[in-house]
């Protein structure tokens, strides 16, 4: 889907910062600018529920399903500047599973928007709780934020874990299994 992005706007900021919009480099930015922030918040285009598609599968499997090390990318939406990192979802079923493809697609669908991981943590584990009514959803997210390694307290070590632990999850049991499996 094109956005609605204006094409001078990106020419007026680039005025602000004291740059010559017409100098060769910087000819064809504010076309490079609009598609990469096409690209960065696609997921907004995407229904989570419509991700997940039909991918649903009646199964007697009732041990805890773990994809872990999904490479992710998003927006902070306090900066518009990058945090990436990896995110571990699990769930333990209840009568049904899900194709493992669209857990990496759910985590991509609510990354490419303008986030915040917590809220990014949040949004996969319900989602996949609503959809698949499982006996429990575990999602845990490590990030690094450009927005804390390269401006404001400038801390190029940090990074940034967040769970969500919803159902069973919740037991210590449950959760510590899941916290040594993504280990």
């Amino acid at each position: 889907m094109s956005r609605n992005i204006d094409h001078d706007l990106i020419r007026q900021i680039r005025l602000g910062i004291g740059e010559d919009p017409d100098r060769e480099g910087l000819a064809k930015t504010p076309d490079r600018v609009v598609r990469a922030l096409e690209f960065l918040t696609r997921g907004y285009d995407q229904d989570p529920v419509e991700v997940i598609g039909d991918a649903k599968f009646t199964e007697d499997y009732s041990e805890m399903i773990i994809v872990r090390d999904i490479d992710f990318f998003s927006m902070c939406e306090h900066h518009m500047i990058p945090f990436y990192g990896r995110a571990h979802v699990a769930y333990v079923p209840d009568r049904h599973i899900i194709g493992i493809s669209k857990i990496a697609r759910l985590v991509e669908c609510f990354a490419r928007r303008l986030q915040v991981q917590e809220r990014m943590t949040q949004q996969i584990g319900q989602t996949l709780n609503s959809i698949l009514k499982p006996l429990g959803v575990g999602v845990v997210v490590r990030a690094e934020h450009m927005c804390m390694r390269m401006r404001g307290v400038e801390k190029p070590n940090s990074a940034v874990v967040t769970s969500a632990l919803l159902g069973c999850f919740q037991q210590r049991d449950t959760r510590q299994e899941f916290m040594n499996l993504i280990r």
